[in-house]
């Protein structure tokens, strides 16, 4: 069975910092490409980063460019999302998603989200 447990979320003032990381376990982790996606409050899930199998090909939504990065260490299973300057726009509960193909509609697998708060 697919695992996926986010970690790292938090209060965290504007301008602030925050690094997730998601542990992947019951499947082979770099056959897919992992997604961070968020659910602000009152509004629905939406993607916010996607890296490919090797951590060679990552992608961002405009909003949070040159202030989040993506990474994967195959290794060790693990996902993570470096977040700086963060705004209070950040906010929202952050999962960690899969997808065997980045041209999947549906993803394989999502963790159960972890908070993040971003206020003064």
């Amino acid at each position: 069975e697919m695992q996926l447990v986010e970690s790292g979320g938090g209060l965290v003032q504007p301008g602030g910092s925050l690094r997730l990381s998601c542990a992947a376990s019951g499947f082979t982790f770099s056959n897919y490409w992992m997604y961070w996606v968020r659910k602000p409050p009152g509004k629905g899930l939406g993607w916010v980063s996607a890296i490919d199998y090797r951590g060679i090909n990552t992608q961002y939504i405009d909003s949070v460019k040159g202030r989040f990065t993506i990474s994967r260490n195959n290794a060790e299973n693990t996902l993570y999302l470096e977040m700086t300057n963060l705004k209070p726009e950040d906010t929202g509960v952050y999962y960690c998603a899969n997808k065997r193909e980045v041209t999947d509609v549906v993803y394989a697998a999502r963790g159960q989200g972890t908070q993040v708060t971003v206020s003064s």
